[in-house]
């Protein structure tokens, strides 16, 4: 065997093992367990100790969501490398130092999961000079005009009813599902998964609004996708919520100042992210594609080819 196909080979395993979709038959009889107290249990324990690497985050006055996907460990014992893919939350707000900041990162394409609208409200991304975004929308099946719709209302009956009870979540759960089932929303993540594996282009970075969940979904997969294990995945996830939470309540006390919220806690369950809207948009994942390597394969294109250019570049 050649040894470009024993490459292929060893990324399409890892990619296999980090969905879960090895054949049976890897999960039988496994080895017995080493002997408590020998150097070989020691060893074991090592090997299978849960991941606590640090998160790591790039410090800016002007965007609270922005890290850096390196440092990772991966199943198989490498690590995803730093300094080539970055997530992030909006970043029309940058200030000249930030924009310093960024510059040293080396970026060399900005992706824009924002639709149009969120867009004209919220400003186009300040970047250093010679760096343009490139805009590949993800639907939010309304949410931001929904809200916008809400807070100007400035009715708290109105608030309550679009709101309240429940329906926040729900909508949240909603576009986690379209994340999997839309096809134009497929496409924008294969597409930026691609230009990830191409490498041609150098450093990468993506965003939306907060940076949670059309950005969320994105890294999920992405780590997912070179064999990181999917608890640190999730923790990744999860993280924006440390992230966010002193920016989200400076929000949410404005808007009760300026009479605009009479509950602006309505709002909560769209500012964090949770547990049950990624078990939404995976459990959809299950039920149209088997898994999560039949969402790589069939949902979004992915072949054997780009997989293992991606373990080649992203993992050493």
């Amino acid at each position: 065997m050649s040894r470009a196909r024993i490459r292929l080979a060893t990324a399409v395993l890892a990619a296999a093992l980090a969905a879960g979709t090895l054949p049976a038959a890897a999960y039988a009889a496994p080895p017995p367990a080493p002997a408590p107290g020998t150097a070989a249990s020691a060893v074991a324990a090592e090997r299978h100790r849960p991941s606590a690497e640090t998160i790591r985050q790039i410090p800016l006055q002007g965007a609270v969501n922005v890290r850096d996907l390196g440092g990772y460990r991966t199943w198989t014992g490498g690590q995803v490398r730093q300094g080539l893919v970055y997530r992030s939350d909006a970043l029309g707000k940058l200030t000249a130092a930030d924009l310093t900041t960024v510059s040293g990162l080396g970026l060399r394409k900005v992706v824009d999961f924002r639709i149009p609208m969120e867009v004209q409200y919220d400003g186009a991304d300040k970047l250093p000079a010679g760096l343009l975004p490139t805009a590949r929308p993800v639907s939010d099946l309304g949410l931001y005009a929904t809200l916008v719709g809400a807070i100007a209302s400035g009715d708290p009956a109105t608030q309550e009813q679009m709101l309240g009870g429940g329906r926040a979540e729900a909508y949240m759960r909603d576009i986690y599902r379209t994340f999997v089932t839309s096809p134009e929303n497929r496409a924008q993540f294969a597409t930026t998964l691609r230009e990830i594996a191409d490498g041609g282009q150098g450093p990468l970075l993506y965003h939306c609004t907060s940076g949670k969940d059309r950005t969320g979904w994105m890294s999920y997969v992405l780590l997912r996708a070179l064999g990181v294990p999917e608890n640190t995945a999730e923790r990744d996830y999860l993280a924006s919520n440390t992230f966010r939470a002193a920016y989200d309540a400076q929000v949410r006390a404005g808007l009760k100042q300026s009479g605009r919220m009479q509950n602006p806690d309505l709002l909560i369950p769209l500012q964090e992210v949770r547990p049950d809207y990624l078990a939404a948009a995976t459990a959809r994942m299950e039920a149209d594609y088997g898994g999560f390597y039949g969402y790589l394969t069939d949902g979004l294109g992915l072949d054997l080819r780009t997989l293992a250019k991606l373990q080649a570049r992203m993992v050493r």
